[in-house]
C-alpha cells in the first residue's frame, strides 16, 4: 500500500470512529427519560396514585404496592426502589434517594410537584448523595478516568510486559495503587464520596484490574486486534452506558440493562451501593466484575499456552539439528 492509499485508509477509519464515538455518547444522553422506574407507593390512597399514574405516564413508573411507610424506606435503603409516594394525612408526601441518583431523585421532586397542589417541600431524600457533591456531577466524571485509565493500563501491559507471570504483576500493582490513590483524590482531597476509605479503594482497584484485564486478556488471545476491540468496548460501549451520571432505568432499553453487565457500569453502581447504602444490592454489580476478571485471566492463561505450543511446534527436533 503506498502512502496515499495509507493515508486515505486512515483518514477514513479515524473519522469512522469519530462518528462511532460521536453516537455512543450523545445518542444515549439525548434519549434520557425514565422507562419502568421502580416507585413504592404506600398508604390509604396508594392504589389510587398508582393507578392514575399508570394512566398518565404509562411505561415510564413501575409501582410496588408497600404495607407502609417504614416498608418503603427499608425499599429505598436496600436500593429495591429508587423512592416512594406515601399518602394519606394530606396531600401524598415523596421519599427520594439522591444517593442512587440524583437525576431520578429530580424528576420525584418534580413528580411531587404534579401531585400535590400544595406548596413544594414534601419531599424527603432519605439517602442523601455527598453534601460537597450534591448534583452528583463529580461521581460521574469519576467513571471516564477509571475507564480511559485502565485501558492505558492494559495496552501498556501488554505492549511492554512479555511474561504472563509480569503481566499478572503488573496489572495486581495497577489495581492496588489505581485503587488507594483514586480513592485518596476522590474521597480525600475533593470529597465528594462518602465511606470507608479501604473498601472504596478495594472497589477502584477492582475496576482498574477489570478493565486492564479485559485488554491484556484479550490482547494475549487475539493480539494487537483483541487488545482494540477491548478498548473499544470499554469505551464506545461500557462508559456511555454506565449511567453514572444517571440511572439505568433512564437510558434506552435494553442498552440500560447491557451497560450494567459491562464493567464501568457494574463499576458505577458498586460504587453507589458501597458509598451510600452500606453495600446493598452490590452482589449483582460485584459479580459482573468478577466475572470480567475470571475470564480475563482465562484468556491470558489461553493465550500463554497456545503462544508456547507455537513456540514448541515451531522449534526443530532434537533429531533436525545440524551435527557438527
Amino acid at each position: 500500500m503506498d502512502t496515499a492509499r495509507r493515508a486515505l485508509a486512515v483518514g477514513f477509519g479515524v473519522a469512522l470512529l469519530q462518528a462511532l464515538m460521536l453516537i455512543a455518547f450523545a445518542w444515549p444522553a439525548a434519549n434520557i427519560a425514565p422507562r419502568d422506574l421502580p416507585l413504592a407507593a404506600t398508604g390509604p390512597h396508594s392504589e389510587a396514585v398508582s393507578a392514575m399514574l399508570a394512566e398518565r405516564s404509562p411505561g415510564v413508573f413501575e409501582i410496588t404496592t408497600m404495607a407502609d411507610e417504614p416498608a418503603a424506606r427499608a425499599a429505598i435503603a436496600d436500593r429495591e426502589v429508587y423512592g416512594a409516594i406515601v399518602t394519606g394525612g394530606g396531600p401524598p408526601r415523596v421519599l427520594v434517594a439522591s444517593g442512587a441518583s440524583p437525576a431520578v431523585a429530580q424528576q420525584l421532586t418534580e413528580l411531587e410537584r404534579q401531585l400535590s397542589s400544595a406548596p413544594a417541600g414534601r419531599v424527603e431524600d432519605v439517602v442523601p448523595g455527598d453534601p460537597d457533591d450534591p448534583r452528583g456531577i463529580a461521581f460521574g466524571a469519576m467513571a471516564l478516568p477509571l475507564v480511559m485509565s485502565g485501558i492505558a493500563a492494559g495496552v501498556l501491559v501488554a505492549l511492554v510486559i512479555p511474561t504472563v507471570s509480569g503481566r499478572a504483576l503488573g496489572l495486581l500493582v495497577f489495581g492496588v495503587l489505581g485503587g488507594l490513590l483514586s480513592m485518596a483524590i476522590i474521597q480525600g482531597w475533593l470529597s465528594v464520596v462518602p465511606g470507608s476509605y479501604l473498601v472504596l479503594s478495594s472497589v477502584a482497584g477492582l475496576v482498574s484490574v477489570t478493565v486492564a484485564g479485559s485488554v491484556v486478556g484479550f490482547g494475549a488471545l487475539f493480539g494487537r486486534l483483541g487488545i482494540g476491540l477491548a478498548a473499544l468496548t470499554m469505551l464506545l460501549l461500557g462508559n456511555p452506558l454506565s449511567a453514572a451520571t444517571s440511572a439505568p432505568e433512564l437510558l434506552p432499553q435494553p442498552w440500560g440493562e447491557i451497560g450494567q453487565l459491562l464493567p464501568p457500569g457494574a463499576a458505577a453502581s458498586l460504587l453507589r451501593s458501597v458509598a451510600f447504602f452500606d453495600g446493598a444490592a452490590a452482589a449483582g454489580p460485584l459479580i459482573v466484575l468478577s466475572s470480567w476478571c475470571v475470564v480475563a485471566l482465562a484468556l491470558l492463561g489461553i493465550g500463554a499456552l497456545r503462544s508456547r505450543q507455537t513456540g514448541t511446534a515451531a522449534a526443530p527436533a532434537p533429531s533436525q539439528l545440524p551435527v557438527g
